[in-house]
């Protein structure tokens, strides 16, 4: 058999959409991630970035990348282990330690490979992660990397993690790892209640607060502030690609896990060092965040007024308490049509589709940023309005 016949078989699929002329990914922008992009020559409010705080465009932080650029070039040429750690990488390690009150910090090439090289290198054949059924990919796939076990429990369901947490032999290493907020639907993990049986059963907790970090607490050190929970999360993940303005990623905790990490994890020391631009841009766009806590209240304003909206327009927006609202829809290819529509009424917005979510589930995913205004806002739920009830969604 042809190795390649999976890709005839799956390409199917996305001839029917193009077909449709409906196919909504890799729509190339001609401008910053800002409330208003440029996409094929015209204007479309931004309802798709996960640049929460509006810092991609903000001049000090595209000053530092300029500066770091100028100063280090456009690149490391090699691994962090090896040749490629500049002091620039040590000194932003050392201000996201201070900033979220832990003792150490390892920064990666993405988010994504924070993941993969965390949990694979910690999760040997004497352990067990314990993970929400809606956990981002990355998570999946750095369990699916360690040669320990790995098992989901239904969606925030707390009855049914304490079933797999007892259920689990006591003499396995124990690790529960989960989003923060969910990435999708918006919605967050009650980290009291995993904490709690986290305690209970003697296990070590992960949170993934990529869509967290900038966002929830008085500080913005995400969602374990949030809850007040954060002296009970053993390690804390974070991305620069979303409020932080730049691309990458780390992890937060104790000096002897992240020395650990950094020493064993192969998506870091078989990786190229992250850029001096993007670690120089995260480090000021992390003291921003710091001096400007009136963005993180824009934010909120916007996302409340939007929620509030939405709701009685008619939309489900499910559980989302968080920047991120999802609009159930229901049918793949209707999301297709309705992103579509949208575009041509001059918003974008991120079509969800199985298996990113149940089959059925599908929605149109919509985030917001600081510097929306109401305007912007505005003339988006005129566009939702009258697609929504073109296509049936509402009445």
């Amino acid at each position: 058999m042809d190795i390649f016949q999976k890709c005839r078989d799956s390409a199917s699929r996305t001839v029917e959409i193009r077909a449709a002329g409906v196919y909504p990914y890799y729509r190339a922008l001609s401008s910053a991630q800002d409330p208003v992009v440029v996409h094929g020559g015209r204007e479309l409010v931004m309802l798709g970035s996960n640049n929460y705080l509006g810092l991609t465009s903000h001049p000090e932080v595209k000053d530092a990348a300029a500066d770091a650029l100028a100063r280090y070039g456009t690149g490391c040429a090699g691994s962090r282990l090896l040749n490629g750690t500049l002091d620039l990488h040590v000194q932003l390690e050392q201000r996201l330690a201070e900033f979220l009150g832990r003792a150490a910090v390892l920064i990666f090439s993405t988010g994504y490979q924070v993941n993969l090289g965390v949990l694979s290198c910690l999760l040997d054949r004497s352990d067990i992660a314990f993970l929400d059924s809606l956990d981002h990919a990355c998570i999946i796939d750095g369990c699916r990397l360690g040669f320990g076990r790995h098992y989901k429990y239904r969606h925030n369901d707390m009855e049914h993690l304490e079933q797999k947490l007892r259920n689990a032999p006591e003499e396995k290493g124990k690790l529960i790892v989960v989003d923060g907020v969910f990435s999708m639907e918006g919605d967050l993990a009650p980290l009291p209640e995993i904490v709690e049986l986290k305690q209970r059963y003697g296990a070590r907790l992960m949170v993934d607060d990529a869509h967290g970090i900038g966002v929830f607490g008085v500080h913005g050190r995400g969602t374990p502030e949030h809850f007040d929970v954060e002296s009970d999360v053993d390690l804390v993940m974070g991305t620069f690609s979303k409020s932080l303005a730049a691309v990458g990623g780390f992890i937060a905790g104790e000096p002897i896990v992240i020395e650990h990490i950094k020493h064993h994890a192969r998506s870091a020391i078989f990786s190229a060092a992250p850029p001096p631009a993007s670690v120089a841009a995260a480090l000021k766009a992390l003291e921003i965040v710091e001096r400007e806590p009136q963005r993180r209240k824009q934010l909120w304003e916007s996302t409340d007024y939007m929620k509030r909206e939405f709701t009685r327009l008619g939309f489900d927006t499910r559980e989302s308490a968080s920047p991120v609202i999802p609009l159930v829809i229901g049918d793949d290819m209707d999301v297709y049509r309705m992103t579509a529509k949208l575009e041509r009424e001059g918003v974008f917005a991120n079509p969800v589709v199985s298996p990113a979510v149940p089959p059925g589930h599908a929605m149109i995913r919509t985030s917001y940023m600081a510097t929306h205004t109401r305007e912007h806002l505005d003339c988006a739920l005129s566009a939702f309005a009258r697609v929504g009830r073109e296509m049936g969604v509402i009445p």
